[in-house]
């Protein structure tokens, strides 16, 4: 796919979500969005900090935690969604910090803002644009986080030459995300559900890596967390839809996937 194609896609998708449609529809997200969150990392506590209309069940870490976030740090989060981590950052960094939301599609930004107003949460902030291109000014942030969206991207390199760009001299990076151990099936690799899943836009584990790396940080360090599946799904059922029924007997979306957890200095 193109850029332009890839972008419309998931903005598409995503848009759709935020207006109601539960889950990625990857069949990988869990069908309890809070139960889900907490398999993946996220504390009961951590939970309480954040809207429940905030969490659309779209993650695959804690990059919040990784971060270890400190008071009055500028945090920017790429691909903020209804800004489940922004809320749970701007907790940890207080009144005198800030959260910056970052996101391309505008029903997402719409519903982060909606959010925002009615817990009566003032400092996050939430702005329409691409991770490719940030609406940010240069050496701005302390710490940019990101969970489970840099795969979407068709330019990941970009993504991270914007993120080294943004970032201050001596800021860090909190990634959680999805990388492939071995290629995906061709049925899957070619689908568009399994792309706005976050399963056929991932790239290998050593690749991403590098792209940090090239990006400048440094002190790069990435760490497989395993993946957390829910009963059902990605399995061998020979269903319509295009992903399931891909794999071959005895595989699963393990066998291929692995959510991780990706740190780095500027």
């Amino acid at each position: 796919m193109n850029r332009e194609k890839t972008i419309k896609i998931v903005r598409d998708a995503y848009g759709k979500i935020a207006m109601g449609q539960k889950g990625c529809g990857c069949g990988t997200c869990g069908p309890d969005a809070r139960e889900f969150a907490k398999s993946i990392g996220y504390s009961e506590k951590e939970l309480k900090a954040i809207p429940d209309d905030a969490n659309l069940g779209l993650s695959c870490g804690n990059p919040t935690a990784l971060a270890g976030l400190k008071k009055s740090e500028i945090v920017l989060d790429l691909g903020s969604g209804a800004g489940f981590d922004c809320f749970l950052a701007a907790s940890k960094v207080g009144l005198k910090g800030k959260v910056i939301g970052v996101d391309m599609t505008p029903e997402m930004i719409e519903k982060a803002r909606e959010n925002a107003k009615r817990n009566a949460v003032k400092n996050v902030e939430f702005r329409l644009g691409e991770i490719e291109n940030l609406p940010l000014a240069d050496n701005s942030v302390d710490v940019a986080i990101s969970n489970c969206v840099i795969n979407l991207s068709a330019d990941k390199q970009r993504v991270f030459q914007e993120i080294f760009r943004v970032l201050k001299p001596g800021g860090r990076i909190a990634v959680s995300d999805i990388a492939l151990l071995k290629k995906l099936p061709d049925k899957i690799e070619k689908s568009m559900e399994a792309y706005t899943g976050c399963i056929a836009g991932a790239i290998f584990v050593d690749e991403y890596k590098n792209n940090v790396k090239k990006a400048g940080l440094r002190n790069v360090k990435m760490a497989k967390k395993g993946y957390s599946l829910y009963p059902g799904s990605y399995t061998e059922d020979p269903g319509e839809g295009a992903i399931e029924g891909s794999f071959k007997k005895g595989e699963s979306l393990q066998d291929y996937v692995v959510s991780v957890c990706v740190e780095g200095y500027k």
